[in-house]
């Protein structure tokens, strides 16, 4: 938009000037132009707007505007703030907080963005252990009241403490959590640690011993949210804000779950990446520690601060002190974590970070502990391809030391239109590397679709092509017939084992993990029928599987096929999927999923007339 208006503005004559000035004006406030800034710092926000690049720069591609870049990933709204020499350098927002009512983002705008919430909970822990009162180093059931860790043979008769926790050593299950509609069935910590409904995770219990290796575990997090509580007597959000935010100068920040409707129309709504708002515009998290934190960028700023100035002796953490500092910024048995955040050496150069993502929002915040560099970028949308890019400009306008990498660049040729009548022979299912890409119709125009991403595809010849987000360039392969057989993957003049085109689904064997992830993707881009096929193969191989009967219910309820839906529901009703979950449990949380991602489901409802099914409240 703004190369447009000064296309504009160079065409125009003297006496419209002033109209000019007015509609810059207008597109600087909505991008979230909030506050002056010195000459000096102007040029480097200009620097980082304007030189936006991927991994890999492609024949004689310039730099991007940040505004392009997020009109290409679908971003309807981002805040970041920019750390430089110890002080907030600028803040800045973007685009829209909420695209429908017309509000922009600006840099008091709150985000949701999920994970980092534990960086700031571990500081929590942190305080009580100051205070004495916890110990890092104690079993967790010491300090544990209102619920008890089941330990069992997997931890191999050792205890779980809080230093395995907040470093992610403790073998815990439950990587992360899906969100909860504020208006549906809400489960208390204690069903989401046991699993049990209205909570749609497994149980949080161990899987191997603590201290064997680094797994990540929002479960393990959760339990830490639980011992803060018990040992304090005190809310968690309530708890948390007067120790460890409000002292930080994390003044607009909160773990209320959900936030207090006074302060809804600062929080931004949360997009997925379609597009679409999620519905009732966010979701809530009973699992605050992991996932509840509301803040801007510029709250989460005086954090970094804080913690750069306390580590390299420049002053005193506002909440920890020097012993706790360097537990949290200090990796723990040689791991990847220290005690809340993620430690990165860069060839002796070292940052400390943590990403995040939630329903409909992600982030990440990065910054330097040998002097006082950093960024946080929040956005309101699930896809992160643009946090890298960012980062890498801002490194990049302030020297970060041993950060910066050129990206790499691939000459790949003169792009050319391809027929769709040729395109339509390419269709199809690809097996490779015991995954799957598809070449199909979508849209409107012919994609390559992989790992959850749909590409587009350019044609440097009728059979060659290379898509922008993955490295490889793919050429057709044809067999003597003149039928399409595969392609070949060729990275940096490397050639990997081709990718077969699947021409018969009696050629998949159990081996092959793709059965049932194809049959996904058909499922939630309406092919049902495709998708139909994809279940009863995966079936054959797992005939034990009820969540594979289950999603070919939905198959068959979808594609308008009620009796066959209906006789697998019959069939399973009264079964349990797992020890905390039964088929009827599943069903549910399978419709509310469904209704929030704005599939039809009329006849999922119907089927739960015919099952003497109520549907959820808030649904």
């Amino acid at each position: 938009m703004m190369l447009f208006v000064n296309k504009v503005a160079a065409q125009i004559k003297c006496s419209q000037y002033l109209l000019f000035f007015l509609l810059n004006f207008c597109i600087l406030h909505r991008m979230g132009a909030q506050k002056a800034y010195s000459n000096s710092t102007l040029s480097k926000i200009h620097e980082v707007e304007n030189n936006i690049i991927g991994r890999t720069i492609l024949n004689d591609e310039k730099p991007h505007t940040l505004l392009e870049r997020m009109k290409k990933y679908n971003v309807k709204g981002l805040s970041m703030a920019v750390i430089h020499d110890y002080k907030l350098e600028w803040a800045k927002g973007y685009g829209w907080a909420d695209e429908e009512r017309k509000i922009p983002v600006t840099t008091s705008t709150l985000f949701e963005p999920g994970s980092i919430s534990k960086t700031l909970n571990a500081v929590g822990i942190l305080k009580l252990v100051q205070e004495g009162k916890l110990s890092l180093d104690e079993d967790i059931n010491t300090y544990l009241k209102s619920w008890k860790f089941p330990y069992d043979s997997l931890s191999n008769g050792k205890k779980i403490t809080l230093a395995h926790i907040l470093t992610h050593q403790a073998g815990l299950s439950v990587h992360g959590f899906p969100g909860h509609n504020m208006y549906g069935p809400i489960p208390t910590l204690t069903e989401v640690l046991d699993g049990r409904m209205p909570a749609v995770t497994s149980p949080v219990r161990s899987e191997f011993e603590p201290g064997l290796k680094f797994q990540y575990s929002g479960g393990g997090t959760s339990i830490s949210q639980m011992i803060l509580t018990d040992v304090t007597g005190e809310p968690y959000d309530a708890w948390m804000y007067k120790n460890v935010l409000k002292p930080i100068g994390m003044i607009h920040s909160t773990y209320a779950q959900p936030p207090s409707k006074d302060i809804w129309n600062t929080c931004a709504t949360a997009y997925y990446r379609d597009g679409k708002p999620l519905l009732h515009r966010f979701h809530m998290y009973p699992e605050q520690a992991a996932a509840g934190l509301w803040m801007t960028p510029s709250d989460l700023a005086q954090y970094v601060m804080d913690m750069q100035l306390a580590y390299k002796k420049k002053g005193s953490s506002k909440v920890l002190n020097s012993d706790m500092v360097a537990q949290h910024l200090t990796p723990y048995h040689n791991g990847p974590t220290a005690m809340g955040t993620f430690i990165d050496d860069l060839n002796g150069a070292t940052y400390f970070q943590h990403s995040a993502g939630n329903d409909g929002f992600c982030g990440f915040f990065f910054a330097s502990l040998d002097d006082g560099n950093g960024l946080i970028v929040f956005m309101n949308i699930e896809y992160a391809p643009l946090l890298s890019e960012i980062n890498m400009a801002v490194a990049k306008a302030y020297g970060w030391k041993n950060f910066y990498k050129e990206p790499q660049k691939r000459m790949t040729g003169q792009v050319i239109t391809v027929p769709d009548a040729t395109l339509s022979s390419y269709e199809g299912i690809y097996l490779y590397d015991n995954s799957w890409a598809m070449i199909h119709k979508k849209n409107k125009q012919y994609v390559f679709t992989t790992d959850g991403t749909d590409a587009k595809m350019y044609f440097t010849s009728p059979t060659c092509f290379y898509n922008e987000e993955f490295s490889a360039i793919k050429n057709i392969i044809k067999d003597p017939s003149g039928t399409v057989v595969g392609y070949t993957r060729t990275v940096d003049g490397k050639e990997y084992p081709k990718a077969n085109k699947l021409v018969n689904l009696d050629t998949l064997s159990s081996e092959n993990g793709s059965v049932s992830s194809i049959a996904w993707y058909m499922l939630e881009n309406k092919r049902y029928k495709e998708a139909i096929s994809f279940y009863q193969k995966a079936i054959t191989f797992n005939p034990g599987d009820l969540n594979l009967q289950m999603n070919l219910a939905h198959a068959y309820l979808l594609g308008d096929e009620m009796e066959k839906g209906l006789a697998i529901h019959h069939k399973n009703l009264d079964k349990n999927i797992s020890l905390t979950v039964s088929w009827k449990d599943q069903l549910l949380q399978d419709y509310m999923y469904m209704k929030e991602h704005y599939y039809d489901v009329k006849k999922i409802e119907l089927a739960f007339q015919k099952l003497n099914i109520k549907k959820p409240k808030g649904y």
